[in-house]
C-alpha cells in the first residue's frame, strides 16, 4: 500500500497528492509517469509525475476527475493509500539529457495547458535548481482553472498566464502569448509543450511557421501505461509509436495529431476497436513487444 500524506484540492475537479513511494521517487526523473491503483480490482491509470523528494521518498501526482475512478480518487485524504503505484515508466525529459553548459546557452518556453501544468512543473524546477533560466506561459479556460500558478512562479524566469475568456492575466490562448512574445521580440530556440492533444496541435503549427523546434507529451492519450492495450498507438514521422513505451515526448512537428485524436475517438467504442484492428493488424498493440 502507498499512503497519501497530502491531498489538496486545487479546483472542483482538479486535486494534488503527495505519495510515499520511496523507490519511485529514488528513481524518477521529469517526463515521466506512474501508474496507480486504488484497489486490487481498480483501474490502471497512468499520472506524470509532477513533483517527487527522494529525501523523504514521496512523489507528487496531479489529476483531473474525468472518469468513474478519478472521481472516486477525489475522495481520497491524507492517511488513505493506493493499492498500486508503479514508476517509473516512459522516458525522461530529452533536456535533462544535454550538457547544462549547452542548456544555458538556450533559449527555452513551456507551454502548459491545463492539468499539463503538472507535467511542466518539475522539467521547468529542474533547469531551476541547474541554474537555467525559462520562459513558462500557462493557459486555462478561466481563472478558476488556473493551477500550481505560485509553485510555477517560483521556478520560472518569467511566467506569462493567459485565460481563454480573459477572467485572468492575459486574454487568449497559448498560441496569441507565444505570437506576442515574438512581436516582442522574444525568441526562443527550444519549445516544449504539454496539454490537451488539440492545443498542442495548434501550437505545433504556430512553432513550425516560426522554425521553434517542440517537444510534446502525449501522456493525455495513454491508457493501460504498458503497451499492451494500444490505445496510445500513434505515427510520429510517419513511423509507429507507442506513447508509454516510446515516449511519453516526442518532435511536436512530427507527431499527426489528426490521426491521433481520430482514432481516440474510434478507440472509445467496442465497434471502433474492431475497426483499428483490421486496419492496423498487430501494430494496434505492439508497444509491449509482443508481436515481435
Amino acid at each position: 500500500m502507498y499512503r497519501i500524506t497530502k491531498a489538496e484540492m486545487l479546483t472542483d475537479i482538479t486535486a494534488l497528492m503527495v505519495v510515499e513511494a520511496p523507490r519511485v521517487a529514488k528513481y524518477c526523473n521529469p517526463g515521466q509517469f506512474i501508474i496507480v491503483k486504488l484497489d486490487e480490482k481498480g483501474e490502471r491509470i497512468p499520472l506524470t509525475i509532477c513533483d517527487y523528494d527522494r529525501e523523504a521518498g514521496t512523489v507528487t501526482i496531479v489529476f483531473q476527475a474525468v472518469g468513474a475512478s478519478t472521481k472516486k480518487m477525489l475522495e481520497l485524504k491524507a492517511g488513505d493509500a493506493f493499492h498500486d503505484f508503479v514508476g517509473p515508466l516512459g522516458c525522461p525529459s530529452e533536456l535533462i539529457e544535454k550538457p547544462v553548459d549547452e542548456l544555458k546557452k538556450m533559449k527555452i518556453c513551456f507551454i502548459a495547458g491545463g492539468v499539463g501544468v503538472a507535467p511542466v512543473y518539475p522539467q521547468v524546477k529542474w533547469m531551476k535548481e541547474h541554474g537555467v533560466d525559462v520562459d513558462v506561459i500557462i493557459g486555462a479556460r478561466t481563472k478558476e482553472l488556473v493551477i500550481m500558478e505560485e509553485e510555477m512562479k517560483a521556478v520560472a524566469g518569467n511566467l506569462y498566464v493567459t485565460t481563454d475568456d480573459g477572467s485572468y492575466g492575459r486574454s487568449g490562448m497559448v498560441t496569441k502569448v507565444l505570437e506576442d512574445l515574438y512581436a516582442e521580440g522574444k525568441k526562443y530556440d527550444q519549445c516544449v509543450c504539454i496539454g490537451p492533444v488539440i492545443m498542442m496541435k495548434f501550437v505545433c503549427l504556430l512553432t513550425k511557421k516560426l522554425e521553434l523546434p517542440t517537444i510534446v507529451s502525449m501522456n493525455p492519450i495513454m491508457v493501460d501505461g504498458t503497451g499492451m492495450c494500444g490505445a496510445c498507438r500513434l505515427t510520429v514521422g510517419g513511423k509507429v509509436k507507442f506513447a508509454c513505451v516510446d515516449g511519453p515526448e516526442f518532435d511536436g512537428h512530427l507527431v499527426d495529431f489528426d490521426e491521433s485524436m481520430k482514432r481516440q475517438q474510434m478507440y472509445k467504442t467496442e465497434e471502433g476497436r474492431a475497426m483499428l484492428k483490421l486496419k492496423e493488424g498487430d501494430t494496434m498493440h505492439g508497444g509491449c513487444g509482443h508481436c515481435e
